[in-house]
Protein backbone atom coordinates (compact mmCIF):
# COMPACT_ATOMS: atom_id res chain seq x y z
CA UNK A 1 0.00 0.00 0.00
CA UNK A 2 2.81 2.36 0.90
CA UNK A 3 4.64 1.57 -2.35
CA UNK A 4 1.54 2.43 -4.39
CA UNK A 5 1.22 5.77 -2.66
CA UNK A 6 4.88 6.61 -3.31
CA UNK A 7 4.56 5.68 -7.00
CA UNK A 8 1.42 7.80 -7.30
CA UNK A 9 3.10 10.75 -5.62
CA UNK A 10 6.28 10.57 -7.73
CA UNK A 11 6.28 13.03 -10.67
CA UNK A 12 6.41 11.51 -14.14
CA UNK A 13 9.79 11.64 -15.87
CA UNK A 14 8.55 13.33 -19.09
CA UNK A 15 7.09 16.22 -17.10
CA UNK A 16 10.39 16.76 -15.30
CA UNK A 17 12.26 16.66 -18.58
CA UNK A 18 9.84 19.15 -20.10
CA UNK A 19 10.29 21.38 -17.08
CA UNK A 20 14.06 21.37 -17.49
CA UNK A 21 13.74 22.16 -21.19
CA UNK A 22 11.28 24.92 -20.43
CA UNK A 23 13.71 26.37 -17.91
CA UNK A 24 16.54 26.35 -20.46
CA UNK A 25 14.38 28.05 -23.07
CA UNK A 26 13.33 30.66 -20.51
CA UNK A 27 16.97 31.36 -19.64
CA UNK A 28 17.91 31.69 -23.32
CA UNK A 29 15.03 34.04 -24.09
CA UNK A 30 15.80 36.06 -20.97
CA UNK A 31 19.43 36.37 -22.03
CA UNK A 32 18.67 37.41 -25.60
CA UNK A 33 15.78 39.72 -24.75
CA UNK A 34 12.68 40.27 -26.90
CA UNK A 35 14.58 41.58 -29.92
CA UNK A 36 17.23 38.87 -29.81
CA UNK A 37 14.62 36.15 -29.34
CA UNK A 38 12.59 37.41 -32.31
CA UNK A 39 15.74 37.56 -34.47
CA UNK A 40 16.78 34.04 -33.45
CA UNK A 41 13.28 32.69 -34.14
CA UNK A 42 13.20 34.26 -37.59
CA UNK A 43 16.65 32.90 -38.49
CA UNK A 44 15.72 29.46 -37.22
CA UNK A 45 12.60 29.54 -39.39
CA UNK A 46 14.65 30.48 -42.47
CA UNK A 47 17.15 27.71 -41.70
CA UNK A 48 14.41 25.10 -41.33
CA UNK A 49 12.82 26.21 -44.60
CA UNK A 50 16.19 25.99 -46.37
CA UNK A 51 16.82 22.46 -45.07
CA UNK A 52 13.31 21.30 -45.96
CA UNK A 53 13.10 23.17 -49.28
CA UNK A 54 11.87 20.21 -51.38
CA UNK A 55 9.05 19.66 -48.88
CA UNK A 56 8.12 23.32 -48.45
CA UNK A 57 8.33 24.66 -52.02
CA UNK A 58 5.06 24.19 -53.93
CA UNK A 59 6.79 23.88 -57.34
CA UNK A 60 10.11 23.10 -58.92
CA UNK A 61 12.03 26.42 -58.84
CA UNK A 62 13.11 25.97 -62.49
CA UNK A 63 9.67 24.97 -63.81
CA UNK A 64 8.68 27.42 -66.55
CA UNK A 65 5.21 28.27 -67.81
CA UNK A 66 4.95 31.10 -70.28
CA UNK A 67 1.20 31.19 -69.74
CA UNK A 68 1.90 32.33 -66.14
CA UNK A 69 4.40 35.03 -67.10
CA UNK A 70 4.28 37.76 -64.42
CA UNK A 71 1.19 36.18 -62.91
CA UNK A 72 -0.08 38.13 -59.89
CA UNK A 73 -0.33 36.54 -56.43
CA UNK A 74 -3.07 33.92 -56.33
CA UNK A 75 -3.95 30.58 -54.80
CA UNK A 76 -1.80 28.83 -57.41
CA UNK A 77 1.17 31.19 -56.95
CA UNK A 78 1.13 32.84 -53.52
CA UNK A 79 3.77 35.41 -54.52
CA UNK A 80 3.11 35.37 -58.23
CA UNK A 81 5.45 34.29 -61.02
CA UNK A 82 8.43 35.87 -62.78
CA UNK A 83 8.89 36.73 -66.45
CA UNK A 84 9.13 33.12 -67.65
CA UNK A 85 6.44 31.76 -65.33
CA UNK A 86 8.58 30.37 -62.51
CA UNK A 87 6.96 30.40 -59.08
CA UNK A 88 8.54 33.16 -56.97
CA UNK A 89 7.86 31.49 -53.63
CA UNK A 90 9.54 28.27 -54.76
CA UNK A 91 12.58 30.19 -55.98
CA UNK A 92 12.78 32.05 -52.67
CA UNK A 93 12.65 28.79 -50.73
CA UNK A 94 15.35 27.07 -52.80
CA UNK A 95 17.32 30.31 -53.07
CA UNK A 96 17.73 30.34 -49.30
CA UNK A 97 20.09 27.38 -49.64
CA UNK A 98 22.73 29.10 -51.74
CA UNK A 99 22.13 32.43 -50.01
CA UNK A 100 22.92 30.88 -46.60
CA UNK A 101 25.52 28.32 -47.67
CA UNK A 102 27.96 30.88 -49.05
CA UNK A 103 28.09 33.09 -45.93
CA UNK A 104 28.29 30.00 -43.72
CA UNK A 105 31.39 28.83 -45.59
CA UNK A 106 32.95 32.30 -45.40
CA UNK A 107 32.46 32.51 -41.63
CA UNK A 108 33.58 28.90 -41.04
CA UNK A 109 36.84 29.31 -43.00
CA UNK A 110 37.53 32.68 -41.38
CA UNK A 111 37.10 31.21 -37.89
CA UNK A 112 39.14 28.09 -38.61
CA UNK A 113 42.07 30.18 -39.81
CA UNK A 114 41.69 33.31 -37.71
CA UNK A 115 41.07 31.86 -34.24
CA UNK A 116 44.32 29.82 -34.02
CA UNK A 117 46.35 32.81 -35.25
CA UNK A 118 44.61 35.14 -32.78
CA UNK A 119 45.15 32.79 -29.83
CA UNK A 120 48.78 32.27 -30.83
CA UNK A 121 49.41 36.00 -30.96
CA UNK A 122 47.64 36.64 -27.67
CA UNK A 123 49.51 33.90 -25.83
CA UNK A 124 53.08 34.64 -26.93
CA UNK A 125 52.82 38.40 -27.45
CA UNK A 126 55.94 40.30 -28.38
CA UNK A 127 57.28 39.72 -31.88
CA UNK A 128 54.73 37.01 -32.66
CA UNK A 129 51.86 39.31 -31.76
CA UNK A 130 53.36 42.17 -33.78
CA UNK A 131 53.82 40.04 -36.90
CA UNK A 132 50.32 38.56 -36.73
CA UNK A 133 48.81 42.00 -36.08
CA UNK A 134 50.58 43.49 -39.12
CA UNK A 135 49.38 40.64 -41.32
CA UNK A 136 45.82 41.22 -40.10
CA UNK A 137 46.12 44.94 -40.82
CA UNK A 138 47.43 44.26 -44.32
CA UNK A 139 44.59 41.89 -45.22
CA UNK A 140 42.04 44.13 -43.50
CA UNK A 141 43.07 47.01 -45.77
CA UNK A 142 41.94 45.03 -48.83
CA UNK A 143 38.22 45.53 -49.57
CA UNK A 144 36.43 42.20 -49.61
CA UNK A 145 34.39 42.95 -52.73
CA UNK A 146 37.48 44.11 -54.62
CA UNK A 147 39.32 40.93 -53.66
CA UNK A 148 36.32 38.87 -54.79
CA UNK A 149 36.19 40.68 -58.13
CA UNK A 150 39.92 39.95 -58.60
CA UNK A 151 39.36 36.26 -57.79
CA UNK A 152 36.49 36.07 -60.27
CA UNK A 153 38.65 37.74 -62.93
CA UNK A 154 41.37 35.12 -62.39
CA UNK A 155 39.28 31.96 -61.94
CA UNK A 156 35.98 32.85 -63.57
CA UNK A 157 32.57 33.67 -62.09
CA UNK A 158 31.05 31.31 -59.56
CA UNK A 159 30.29 30.83 -55.91
CA UNK A 160 33.57 29.08 -55.04
CA UNK A 161 35.97 31.90 -56.09
CA UNK A 162 33.76 34.50 -54.40
CA UNK A 163 33.58 32.50 -51.16
CA UNK A 164 37.35 31.88 -51.16
CA UNK A 165 38.13 35.57 -51.65
CA UNK A 166 35.67 36.75 -49.00
CA UNK A 167 36.97 34.12 -46.57
CA UNK A 168 40.43 35.64 -46.81
CA UNK A 169 39.04 39.14 -46.43
CA UNK A 170 36.98 38.20 -43.36
CA UNK A 171 39.82 36.53 -41.45
CA UNK A 172 41.11 39.77 -39.85
CA UNK A 173 37.56 41.00 -39.26
CA UNK A 174 36.99 38.15 -36.81
CA UNK A 175 40.56 37.43 -35.71
CA UNK A 176 41.33 40.96 -34.52
CA UNK A 177 38.40 40.88 -32.11
CA UNK A 178 39.34 37.40 -30.87
CA UNK A 179 42.94 38.53 -30.39
CA UNK A 180 41.91 41.55 -28.33
CA UNK A 181 39.59 39.49 -26.11
CA UNK A 182 42.18 36.71 -25.72
CA UNK A 183 44.90 39.20 -24.72
CA UNK A 184 42.66 40.48 -21.97
CA UNK A 185 42.08 36.93 -20.72
CA UNK A 186 45.80 36.14 -21.00
CA UNK A 187 46.60 38.50 -18.13
CA UNK A 188 43.93 37.04 -15.84
CA UNK A 189 45.05 35.29 -12.64
CA UNK A 190 43.33 32.03 -13.53
CA UNK A 191 45.59 31.61 -16.58
CA UNK A 192 48.71 31.86 -14.37
CA UNK A 193 47.14 29.41 -11.93
CA UNK A 194 46.50 26.89 -14.71
CA UNK A 195 50.06 27.30 -16.03
CA UNK A 196 51.50 26.70 -12.54
CA UNK A 197 49.45 23.50 -12.29
CA UNK A 198 51.19 22.23 -15.41
CA UNK A 199 48.43 22.60 -18.02
CA UNK A 200 49.66 22.93 -21.60
CA UNK A 201 49.21 25.93 -23.88
CA UNK A 202 46.67 24.22 -26.12
CA UNK A 203 44.54 23.12 -23.18
CA UNK A 204 44.56 26.56 -21.56
CA UNK A 205 43.83 28.50 -24.74
CA UNK A 206 41.18 26.18 -26.15
CA UNK A 207 39.40 24.85 -23.05
CA UNK A 208 39.58 28.01 -20.95
CA UNK A 209 40.45 31.23 -22.80
CA UNK A 210 38.45 30.43 -25.94
CA UNK A 211 35.57 29.12 -23.86
CA UNK A 212 35.45 32.31 -21.80
CA UNK A 213 35.42 34.57 -24.86
CA UNK A 214 32.89 32.39 -26.70
CA UNK A 215 30.07 35.00 -26.50
CA UNK A 216 32.28 37.56 -28.24
CA UNK A 217 33.31 35.06 -30.92
CA UNK A 218 29.76 33.86 -31.57
CA UNK A 219 28.36 37.38 -31.63
CA UNK A 220 30.93 38.65 -34.11
CA UNK A 221 30.49 35.52 -36.22
CA UNK A 222 26.76 36.24 -36.48
CA UNK A 223 27.44 39.84 -37.53
CA UNK A 224 30.04 38.68 -40.05
CA UNK A 225 27.51 36.19 -41.42
CA UNK A 226 25.17 39.06 -42.20
CA UNK A 227 27.90 41.08 -43.91
CA UNK A 228 28.97 38.05 -45.96
CA UNK A 229 25.37 37.40 -46.98
CA UNK A 230 25.09 40.97 -48.21
CA UNK A 231 28.44 40.83 -50.05
CA UNK A 232 27.63 37.55 -51.80
CA UNK A 233 24.18 38.82 -52.76
CA UNK A 234 25.84 41.90 -54.26
CA UNK A 235 28.27 39.73 -56.24
CA UNK A 236 25.42 37.53 -57.46
CA UNK A 237 23.52 40.66 -58.45
CA UNK A 238 26.51 41.66 -60.59
CA UNK A 239 26.71 38.18 -62.10
CA UNK A 240 30.04 37.32 -60.43
CA UNK A 241 28.98 34.70 -57.86
CA UNK A 242 25.90 32.49 -58.22
CA UNK A 243 24.91 32.30 -61.87
CA UNK A 244 21.41 32.39 -63.32
CA UNK A 245 19.16 30.45 -63.61
CA UNK A 246 20.17 29.03 -60.21
CA UNK A 247 17.76 30.06 -57.47
CA UNK A 248 19.48 32.67 -55.33
CA UNK A 249 18.27 35.83 -53.66
CA UNK A 250 20.99 37.98 -55.22
CA UNK A 251 20.26 36.60 -58.68
CA UNK A 252 16.54 37.26 -58.22
CA UNK A 253 17.18 40.90 -57.24
CA UNK A 254 19.04 41.41 -60.54
CA UNK A 255 15.84 40.84 -62.54
CA UNK A 256 15.70 44.36 -63.96
CA UNK A 257 13.26 43.39 -66.72
CA UNK A 258 10.52 42.92 -64.14
CA UNK A 259 10.97 46.44 -62.78
CA UNK A 260 11.06 47.95 -66.26
CA UNK A 261 7.71 46.29 -66.99
CA UNK A 262 6.20 47.42 -63.69
CA UNK A 263 6.34 44.08 -61.84
CA UNK A 264 8.13 44.78 -58.58
CA UNK A 265 7.36 41.62 -56.54
CA UNK A 266 10.00 39.34 -58.21
CA UNK A 267 12.67 41.85 -57.12
CA UNK A 268 11.30 43.24 -53.87
CA UNK A 269 10.56 39.86 -52.26
CA UNK A 270 14.18 38.57 -52.24
CA UNK A 271 15.43 42.03 -51.30
CA UNK A 272 13.17 42.10 -48.25
CA UNK A 273 14.43 38.66 -47.20
CA UNK A 274 18.04 39.78 -47.47
CA UNK A 275 17.37 42.88 -45.36
CA UNK A 276 15.47 40.89 -42.72
CA UNK A 277 18.21 38.25 -42.45
CA UNK A 278 21.01 40.82 -42.18
CA UNK A 279 19.04 42.83 -39.61
CA UNK A 280 18.26 39.70 -37.56
CA UNK A 281 21.89 38.55 -37.63
CA UNK A 282 23.09 41.99 -36.53
CA UNK A 283 20.63 42.16 -33.64
CA UNK A 284 21.37 38.60 -32.54
CA UNK A 285 25.11 39.14 -32.75
CA UNK A 286 24.91 42.32 -30.70
CA UNK A 287 22.83 40.59 -28.03
CA UNK A 288 25.23 37.64 -27.81
CA UNK A 289 28.36 39.82 -27.76
CA UNK A 290 26.92 41.91 -24.94
CA UNK A 291 26.77 38.97 -22.55
CA UNK A 292 29.33 38.68 -19.80
CA UNK A 293 30.61 35.30 -18.71
CA UNK A 294 32.51 34.36 -15.59
CA UNK A 295 35.89 32.68 -16.10
CA UNK A 296 35.45 28.97 -16.56
CA UNK A 297 37.41 26.77 -14.17
CA UNK A 298 36.86 23.15 -13.41
CA UNK A 299 36.04 22.76 -9.77
CA UNK A 300 36.14 19.64 -7.67
CA UNK A 301 32.71 18.32 -6.72
CA UNK A 302 31.56 19.29 -3.30
CA UNK A 303 31.23 16.42 -0.80
CA UNK A 304 27.65 15.50 -0.09
CA UNK A 305 26.31 15.86 3.38
CA UNK A 306 25.17 12.70 5.07
CA UNK A 307 22.92 12.16 8.00
CA UNK A 308 25.87 11.03 10.11
CA UNK A 309 27.77 14.23 9.37
CA UNK A 310 24.77 16.33 10.28
CA UNK A 311 24.38 14.42 13.53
Amino acid sequence: MTTDRLMAAAPPVPAATAGRRGGRIARITGTLGPSGTAAAAFLLLVLVIALAAPLVAPYDPDLQSLLDSYAPPSAAHLLGADGIGRDILSRLVFGSRTSLLGPALVVAVSLLVGIPLALLAAWYGGAVDAVVARVFDLVYALPGLLLAVLAVALFGPGLVPAVAALSIAYIPFLARIVRAAARQQRTSPYVDALAVQGFGIVRITVLHILRNIAPVVLGQAAIAFGYALLDLASLSYLGLAVQAPTSDWGVMVSDSDALMKGYWLPVIAPGVLIVLCVLSLTVLGARISGQRRQPYLRRKPRPRRTEGALA
